[in-house]
C-alpha cells in the first residue's frame, strides 16, 4: 500500500467528488432509505457550496496515486460543542481500502490540519462507523475526548468532541 494523503479538492475535481458521493450514498441507502432519481443517481449530497463557502473544506483521500475516498470538513456551531468547532460532515473510504489504516490515517491528517475544537457524529444506524471513530479519535487524542448521545429532531446518534490544540 502506498502513502496515504488528504489534499484539498480543487474546483475542477468537483465531478470526481460527485462520483465518489454516489458510492457513499449507495453505502448509506439501506439505512437512510435513499432512492435514486429517474436518472439513476442519488441526489442527497449538495456539494457545490464546498467551493463557495470559506468555512467548508472538501478533501480527496488517496493511497499512493489511487483515489480512495473523501472527507468533508465544515466549521460550525453545534449543539455538541461549546462554541465554534470543526465538524467531520462526511467521510468515506472505498471498500477496497477499508480495514487497512486508510481511514484512520486520513482522519488524523484532517484533525492535524485544523487545530481546535472538533466534533464527529455518527448516526445510530451505523454502529461500524461509531466503532471506527471511537478507535480513531482515542488514538489521535490518547483517549482525551468526550462522547454523548443526541436524540433530537436534527440529530440522533453519537457525537465525540475533542480538541487538537
Amino acid at each position: 500500500m502506498g502513502e496515504i494523503s488528504l489534499r484539498p479538492a480543487a474546483k475542477d475535481e468537483q465531478g470526481t467528488l460527485d462520483n465518489l458521493a454516489q458510492l457513499y450514498c449507495y453505502d448509506w441507502s439501506p439505512w437512510r432509505c435513499l432512492d435514486v432519481g429517474d436518472d439513476g443517481r442519488f441526489h442527497d449530497l449538495l456539494l457545490e457550496r464546498y467551493w463557495v463557502d470559506a468555512w467548508r473544506h472538501p478533501f480527496l483521500v488517496r493511497v499512493g496515486d489511487k483515489l480512495a475516498g473523501f472527507a468533508l470538513v465544515v466549521g460550525s456551531e453545534t449543539p455538541a460543542a461549546d462554541g465554534p468547532a470543526f465538524d467531520m460532515a462526511e467521510f468515506f473510504v472505498l471498500q477496497r481500502y477499508r480495514r487497512q489504516g486508510t481511514g484512520r490515517a486520513a482522519a488524523h491528517l484532517a484533525f492535524s490540519r485544523f487545530k481546535g475544537a472538533w466534533q464527529v457524529r455518527q448516526r445510530e444506524e451505523n454502529p461500524d462507523a461509531t466503532a471506527f471513530w471511537r478507535r480513531t479519535i482515542a488514538d489521535c487524542t490518547r483517549g482525551d475526548f468526550k462522547e454523548l448521545r443526541l436524540e433530537g429532531p436534527a440529530w440522533k446518534g453519537w457525537v465525540q468532541t475533542f480538541s487538537t490544540r
